[in-house]
């Protein structure tokens, strides 16, 4: 027991760390668990040609997007609504958080750099003593103020020109730093034709000044002692660190029309609280379940891996906390395949050790080769899926950002709960004696199945149903991204409505009553007055078209509530055409970093391009049950699909890594058919008791989670089993079909034996 000394400290080090971290910080709920600030912004397009709004105001959301995650703030909702207004939901802000939002969001930015008169002094005497004093033609008077060491404030004032020499568009970078004395100041990276532009402009005005204007307001005049090369500048003046942050932000992101906040509001939770109430009673369930299976077959090893399963999410939620992360629901399916791969970890282990003790090794000796043996496949199936979320980390944003961090940071965590606080569990009860027996409830039998046998029907009927997938999905109007009938508001827009009353509804009455009009993909929240002096109001998204028929239906089911229609717009997409096209880009290197990761440790491009095909069918297999059922698309679909490319991968590594041993094992004596279905006889009874757990957890989703995350664990479901299915049907025979020029023909005996 003390040479397990320093493996105890760690580990409580870090449960302090980690409760220190959710005592102190707590989790930071997103806008969809939340509810946060409701900002309505208006575009001030009169500068613009009629021909340029659409764009503009396209250009104004993306820059808006960026300023706030600039400012620490992930996962905000961003909406057009109406020609000319952007509406823009964060979460939980502070009172001071909010007003840094509002200056952050309202800041046009326009950044222009104007030669100063070069008779400046002479003008500014001219204009105090000469009653007749006519200012020069092209310039305008700003005036600078300037903080002394002494902390005085004092005025300096210039002639500019009005035409600005270079503008903030040529701005690449803009970032703190700091002087010699620690004053912040924002330091400018120009773009290759910006810095072009700078250098001849210095080098054609050495001596006189160049003021630095911010949206008409003077920050600083320098004067220019050289030709400036290499296309930086910089910008001084009496700033804190936070207004430097702000400042920089704002510079890098430019807004082409300016913007004007006309309505601040508190949103509810954009899931709606009898969603997240719904998920949450569901997730207990599932995590019950998944508890019960594990101790009913592994007995005293199950409440190991509970305890285990516990700390894991103990130290995520305190990760989470620590750093700062934002929670939402697609973050909360990257916990749920957390949680399934800390499940699939222990099964793995607990499966190696039976076969240890089954070749007659003592307790102790089967403990320490079954962890061995696990850690490689376990190391191998986290890493993959570790590389699959930081590139979505990399390319994504929003959602599909959200769930990368997620499910990085859990899977950091899963291998420290799996491979080294279980064996500390392990090794400190046989030591003690409190584990004298591994007992293990046989519920799967040794098999002998020909996997193989099927592999060409099945491949054919895989691929077949995809095709009529895709074609449903095409005929719904799929590939109209944004505005096909397989697109819900999310993806689409539609109607917003925003009721008045005199009795506040409960949501779930409200879902229900839309659910009897065969609305099933409707957004409800409460908002109310920020500055308290105005009546809150109901808001619905809706499908487009359908808001006089649900303004109807609530009045006529409700009665009391006496709803009075405030305001009905048309709003845009959630999910604009750019994040879709950075979450199908960060899908598509994952898939392929896979491969390339797969074929090395494997040693084989087979190996990898089975994975790769595997991951692809499982995508498009999840799709077209989608599209034949009759759902919709949404964000928690989205997240559903990426889970269901870490869940899929993990299965396949198993078994390749099976294929891989018994190679080895073999020394080249059996062909691979019948290499590989040894290798699927032996791993069945670790996938199918995998499966199990995981499908209670989503079953538990599925039935009693509720209407808005139904499509996200029905989603989940058929990734579950089309992941498993895959690994045998798909991705085995691939490695199979490389090497068939080592098996002469297909045996027409069954598969050897496999081991106990």
């Amino acid at each position: 027991m003390k040479t397990q000394g320093w493996k105890w400290l760690v580990t409580l080090g870090l449960i302090a760390l980690a409760v220190y971290g959710l005592v102190t910080t707590g989790i930071n709920l997103g806008l969809d668990l939340r509810g946060g600030t409701s900002f309505k912004l208006r575009l001030d397009l009169s500068n613009i040609d009629p021909e340029g709004h659409a764009s503009a105001r396209q250009q104004a959301i993306e820059i808006i997007r960026k300023r706030i995650d600039r400012f620490g703030v992930s996962e905000p909702l961003i909406q057009p609504e109406g020609a000319d207004r952007i509406v823009v939901q964060i979460p939980g802000l502070s009172q001071e958080q909010r007003l840094e939002a509002r200056r952050t969001l309202e800041r046009t930015a326009y950044l222009e750099f104007r030669l100063v008169h070069p008779q400046n002094e002479t003008l500014l005497r001219d204009e105090a003593t000469d009653p007749a004093f006519v200012p020069p033609v092209g310039y305008q008077k700003l005036t600078e103020v300037v903080r002394t060491r002494e902390g005085r404030d004092i005025q300096r004032t210039y002639y500019v020109r009005i035409k600005p020499e270079l503008t903030g568009k040529h701005v690449r970078r803009a970032y703190v730093q700091f002087d010699e004395i620690g004053r912040p100041y924002v330091l400018l990276e120009f773009d290759s034709e910006g810095a072009d532009i700078f250098a001849r402009i210095t080098r054609a005005n050495v001596g006189r000044q160049l003021a630095i204007v911010l949206d008409g307001e003077l920050y600083s005049a320098p004067v220019i002692n050289e030709e400036i090369v290499g296309g930086r500048a910089q910008i001084t003046g009496q700033f804190t660190r936070a207004e430097a942050s702000q400042l920089a932000n704002v510079l890098e992101n430019p807004l082409e029309a300016p913007v004007q906040i006309i309505e601040e509001r508190g949103v509810d939770p954009s899931l709606g609280r009898d969603s997240i109430e719904a998920g949450m009673r569901a997730a207990v369930l599932g995590a019950l379940a998944v508890v019960v299976i594990m101790l009913a077959i592994y007995w005293l090893a199950g409440v190991v891996a509970t305890v285990a399963l516990a700390l894991n999410l103990l130290l995520l939620m305190g990760a989470l906390a620590t750093f700062k992360f934002t929670l939402t629901l697609p973050g909360i399916a990257g916990i749920v395949l957390t949680i399934g791969m800390a499940v699939d970890a222990a099964v793995l282990i607990f499966e190696r050790i039976r076969e240890e003790l089954a070749a007659n090794k003592s307790l102790r000796a089967a403990i320490t080769a079954g962890f061995q043996r696990a850690f490689i496949v376990i190391f191998d199936s986290n890493l993959t899926t570790i590389l699959t979320a930081m590139i979505l980390i990399w390319l994504g944003s929003g959602p599909v950002q959200g769930f990368g961090v997620v499910l990085a940071t859990g899977l950091v965590v899963n291998l420290f709960a799996a491979v080294f606080f279980m064996r500390l569990i392990f090794d400190a009860a046989v030591e003690s004696g409190t584990l004298r027996a591994f007992r293990v409830l046989r519920v799967i039998p040794k098999t002998n199945i020909n996997f193989l046998a099927v592999r060409h029907v099945a491949f054919v009927a895989s691929w077949l149903l995809i095709a009529v997938g895709l074609v449903v999905f095409v005929k719904r109007g799929g590939l109209d991204v944004g505005h096909g009938a397989i697109y819900g508001i999310d993806f689409s827009g539609g109607d917003m409505v925003s009721l008045r009353f005199t009795q506040k509804i409960d949501p779930t009455q409200i879902r229900q009553s839309l659910e009897r009009q065969q609305i099933f993909d409707a957004l409800i929240q409460y908002q109310g007055d920020v500055a308290g002096g105005g009546k809150d109001a109901l808001v619905l998204k809706l499908p487009e078209g359908t808001a006089e028929k649900v303004i109807a239906a609530l009045r006529a089911d409700f009665p009391q509530a006496e709803f009075q229609v405030a305001s009905t717009e048309r709003v845009g997409a959630v999910v604009g055409a750019e994040l879709l096209r950075e979450a199908l880009w960060a899908v598509v290197v994952a898939m392929f970093v896979i491969m390339i990761y797969v074929a090395f440790r494997f040693g084989e491009l087979a190996y990898g391009l089975g994975a790769l095909i595997a991951l692809a069918h499982d995508v498009l297999m999840s799709l077209a049950w989608f599209c034949l059922t009759g759902r919709t698309f949404s964000l928690p679909v989205v997240a559903a699909l990426l889970t269901i490319i870490g869940y899929s991968i993990n299965d396949t590594i198993v078994v390749f890594d099976r294929i891989r041993e018994n190679r080895k094992l073999s020394a080249g004596r059996l062909d691979y058919f019948t290499l590989i279905n040894r290798s699927l006889n032996e791993t069945l009874s670790r996938t199918l008791l995998t499966v199990a757990t995981t499908l209670a957890a989503a079953l538990a989703l599925y039935v009693f989670g509720g209407r808005v995350i139904n499509d996200f664990a029905f989603t989940f479901l058929v990734g579950i089993i089309t992941g498993t299915y895959s690994s045998i049907c798909i991705a085995s025979p691939i490695v199979l079909w490389f090497h068939r020029h080592e098996t002469a023909r297909e045996p027409s005996r069954k598969p050897a034996p496999v081991r106990a």
